[in-house]
């Protein structure tokens, strides 16, 4: 069809058709653009017919400018639909790529347990409790007095060396300086200092009270290898009475190991050993017939009979009463009891480690 030629109403939808179909197949607004130029571009097949309306009559110009002008607008709106359909793809994968699931549930946080530490630390303050001791806590910073002197190791005394410490900048009544307590052992005379100004009466008339009692709690000494922690916990028990003996001590000791390790095949054994603060002195054993440990004997604890100058420095009588210490490393017994070859594990945190016990 010349440009002359005036378009039929057949020959002008049929255009429009080849214009939508092409728009249609254009996959990108590149394609568009170029299938535009075919039919409203400056040489482009309505431009063409538009310019052909020059050579008709008024008459004919009206009548067939108005038709291809339908024919252009119909064109344009199928070129603005694809356009619009172009975007909406683009709009959808970009979506997709840079998508954030807001539906995912979210994150709870899961249920927690008790440290292995702690467990066993429980453990063994209901065993005491069921034999009629008492549970003490005191202050993890403490005076010379109560942590050395009081119990027979006094400045410059040999003995302290077993026990290096952490020191605080603070100075007590004496001048000396305080430390992070190295033993739960302070609770000795604290809690029997206390326990006689209770009973003072009762002490003045002859008569006491036994006491039975136990301190767990944190501890800290400069030590830090598969076996020990500059921070450790240990329990401190004492029963002071007046017909208290090493054989109570090993009633005690052995009914507590039995219960706390749940099993009755096992053997307890005493070895002379010194501590300041009692005398005589033994480390306190423990050996398994059956199980991974069998047959070896497993040092647990070291106790034994108050020494009378403590007994003193607690207000009471050493001629009238006697009885027996003992301190145990929680963290010891948590060990044997769960199977943990190094100390370390139960502060490094790791939660797979920690999942265990949970």
């Amino acid at each position: 069809m010349s440009a002359s030629e005036a378009p039929s109403a057949s020959e002008l939808d049929t255009l429009v058709a080849r214009a939508a179909a092409a728009f249609a197949q254009a996959g990108t607004p590149a394609d568009l653009e170029n299938a535009k130029a075919q039919y409203l571009g400056k040489t482009g097949h309505l431009t063409t017919l538009m310019k052909g309306l020059a050579a008709l009559s008024v008459e004919e110009k009206k009548a067939r400018g108005a038709a291809i002008n339908q024919a252009k607008q119909a064109v344009e709106a199928a070129l603005n639909a694809r356009r619009q359909a172009l975007a909406d793809a683009e709009l959808a994968r970009q979506l997709q790529a840079e998508a954030l699931d807001v539906t995912l549930p979210g994150r709870q946080r899961g249920a927690g347990g008790l440290h292995p530490v702690s467990l066993a630390w429980e453990r063994i303050e209901q065993i005491f409790g069921s034999m009629g001791f008492d549970v003490a806590d005191g202050p993890e910073i403490e005076s010379d007095w109560f942590n050395f002197t009081a119990l027979g190791n006094p400045p410059n005394h040999p003995a302290r060396s077993m026990q290096d410490t952490f020191y605080v900048d603070m100075q007590d009544a004496d001048g000396q300086p305080y430390c992070l307590r190295t033993h739960t052992s302070p609770m000795q005379i604290r809690y029997a200092t206390a326990h006689a100004k209770r009973h003072a009466a009762e002490l003045t008339a002859g008569r006491m009270r036994e006491i039975r009692v136990i301190a767990p709690g944190r501890t800290y000494r400069v030590d830090n290898d598969a076996t020990h922690s500059p921070m450790f916990h240990q329990v401190e028990g004492l029963w002071l009475g007046e017909n208290v003996s090493f054989k109570d001590l090993k009633a005690v000791y052995l009914d507590f190991c039995k219960t706390f390790f749940e099993t009755d095949d096992l053997a307890l054994r005493f070895r002379p050993s010194y501590f300041p603060f009692t005398e005589p002195s033994a480390e306190i054993d423990i050996q398994f017939q059956s199980g991974p440990l069998a047959g070896k004997w497993l040092e647990v604890s070291g106790s034994g009979q108050v020494h009378p100058q403590v007994v003193r420095n607690m207000g009471l009588d050493p001629e009238r009463f006697i009885g027996f210490a003992f301190g145990s490393g929680i963290d010891r017994l948590a060990m044997l009891r769960y199977g943990v070859s190094d100390l370390r594990q139960f502060f490094d945190g790791d939660v797979r480690f920690l999942q265990q016990f949970a």
